[in-house]
This record gives C-alpha cells, sequence and structure tokens, in this order.
C-alpha cells in the first residue's frame, strides 16, 4: 500500500514539475509579401526560418500583396497587429528596391511587437496607429545568411526571413540586431480624416476588400456621427473621390446601416466591422464597377445631401 502512494505522490510531483516549465522563448514569425504562392520564394523564406529553429511556429499574413504595392503593405500590417501576442515577430517583404542602398531595419512598436522590413514606407501606417518605439538597423556582417554575399535580389530569404527567425528563436536580442537609428521611418504621404473647410469630412481610400471590391477609407463613423449623419432608411450623402488630385468618381448616395438595406446593385456608404466607413455594391464590385481604387494618393469627401 506504500509503495502505492508513493507511486500516486510521485505522479503528481512529476505532474507538478512539468506545469513549472518555463514557457518557451519562442515568439511566433508571421511571413508577409508580394511573393504570390506559385513560385519557390515563400516557401524558401520559411525553409531558411526551419535552419534556423525547426521548432518556430511560422504563420503567413498574406503573400498576395499587389506586386510592389508598398501602401498596401503598411495598410495590412498596421491592421494585423494588434491581433497578435506581444513580442510577435512580423517579416514584410514588399521591397521593389531590393539591392539598393534602402534600409533593412527592425523596428519594435510601441504595442510590443517587431518588424523586420525594408525601410521604404511600408512603416507608415503602423507609425502612426502602434507607434515606433525603436529602429536598428540590420547588421549584415552578422544577421545575413551565411554564404549569400553575393546575393543581391532576395534579401527576403537571405536577409529580412534569417533575421526575423533568429529574433524570434531568441538566437539574438533586439540589441543584437545591429545600431540603433533616430526612431524615424520612411513615410508616405497621405489624407488624415478631417474636417475641410466647407465643413465637408475627408480622408483617405486605404485599402480594396477582396473579393468584394469594397472600399475601405480611414474616416472612423464616429465623425459622421457628431456633425448629425447617421445611417437609415432616407439618408444620403454626397461622395467626391480624388486620386492624385484628378476627380474619379462624384454620386450621391445612400449612408445605410448595410449593404441588403439599399436594392441589389446599388452602391452605399456604409460602417465596417472596425467602424470605418466603406463604400460597396449590394451584390456588386464598386472597385471594379467605378474603377476606384487605394493607395496613399487616393481621398475621398463626404458631404450630407443637403434638399434640392
Amino acid at each position: 500500500m506504500s509503495n502505492f502512494i508513493c507511486k500516486i505522490v510521485m505522479v503528481f510531483l512529476l505532474a507538478g514539475m512539468a506545469a513549472a516549465e518555463p514557457p518557451s522563448e519562442h515568439a511566433p514569425l508571421v511571413l508577409m509579401s508580394d511573393f504570390g504562392t506559385t513560385e519557390r520564394f515563400v516557401a524558401s523564406m520559411k525553409g531558411v526560418a526551419m535552419i534556423v529553429d525547426a521548432e518556430l511556429q511560422i504563420h503567413d499574413l498574406t503573400h498576395q500583396i499587389e506586386p510592389f504595392n508598398i501602401w498596401q503593405a503598411s495598410y495590412l500590417l498596421s491592421g494585423t497587429i494588434d491581433f497578435w501576442p506581444v513580442g510577435t515577430v512580423f517579416v514584410s517583404v514588399v521591397d521593389p528596391g531590393v539591392g539598393t542602398k534602402r534600409r533593412s531595419v527592425v523596428v519594435e512598436t510601441r504595442s510590443g511587437h517587431y518588424i523586420v522590413t525594408p525601410d521604404n514606407g511600408s512603416l507608415t501606417l503602423v507609425a502612426d496607429k502602434q507607434g515606433i518605439k525603436s529602429i536598428r538597423e540590420i547588421d549584415e556582417r552578422t544577421n545575413r545568411r551565411p554564404g549569400s554575399a553575393d546575393s543581391h535580389t532576395f534579401h527576403g530569404r537571405d536577409v529580412y526571413s534569417y533575421t526575423g527567425a533568429r529574433l524570434a528563436a531568441s538566437v539574438i536580442s533586439y540589441a543584437e540586431v545591429g545600431p540603433e537609428l533616430p526612431n524615424k521611418v520612411v513615410r508616405l504621404t497621405y489624407q488624415k480624416a478631417a474636417i475641410s473647410d466647407n465643413k465637408s469630412i475627408i480622408g483617405n481610400l486605404t485599402h480594396v476588400e477582396m473579393p468584394f471590391g469594397n472600399i475601405v477609407t480611414n474616416i472612423p463613423k464616429g465623425m459622421l456621427d457628431k456633425h448629425g449623419i447617421t445611417p437609415g432608411q432616407n439618408s444620403r450623402v454626397k461622395i467626391k473621390i480624388s486620386k492624385a488630385g484628378r476627380s474619379v468618381f462624384t454620386q450621391s448616395l445612400n449612408y445605410a446601416p448595410s449593404f441588403g438595406f439599399v436594392g441589389a446593385g446599388e452602391p452605399l456608404l456604409y460602417s465596417d466591422s472596425l467602424q470605418m466607413l466603406g463604400l460597396a455594391i449590394n451584390s456588386g464590385d464598386f472597385s471594379a464597377q467605378h474603377s476606384v481604387g487605394a493607395g496613399h494618393d487616393w481621398t475621398i469627401e463626404i458631404a450630407k445631401q443637403t434638399a434640392d
């Protein structure tokens, strides 16, 4: 009987010791690029990370960024970071200047996340939303895949994935990434949500949501609420959209709670799940039908429709 009790006690002790083991020092590694998935590029980045540490958790944000679209990279990064654990390492590779003298950096955000990326504007919206706590330039003498010194066209594999994996696996500390830089990143200019001189609301078209072609803006619903513009059966607004100052779309349409409040094929203004204003067509594609895109040079103006 005593042997049996001893065995039971030992089982509980071992279970307690297992529960008391320190948590893994590995952070999630999240990859994003404009590489697509039909070629070897994404698999090569993941392979390099696995060679650094086979126990890494590697995830994909997306690899379907429109080729060379730095703005889209910035938008998707800033909209995703907050939903990942503190300490997560993001590798963002949308790099039309690969091989040139643009800086390769790792930033620590004020939210406690890390982003490994070229400093080419892709951190614009991250700087505005999460904030930049510090920046370090990647020292490629130590943080570059061994044997890749003569490779100048795939820094996503040779520098960014390699450095990101080493940081996520705690092979290096953040301080060992490289020298600290002034706390300033390259920025794309864009129209922030504001009240214009004529009291209308202006902002930026930040993103085209696929596959539906809905247009996302950076104007929060609350800005319209403060001006007495609320969604409803008879609420109409006047929309003006421009690209680089050239008028693209001007129309009066319904400001509705959701898509089904207008007829099939009709456009509407609505607020999305993040309470940001958007443009859509019920059972249609607003972007394709009206040739409207998104980016740092796309602007929108919204005004309450007055009676004729």
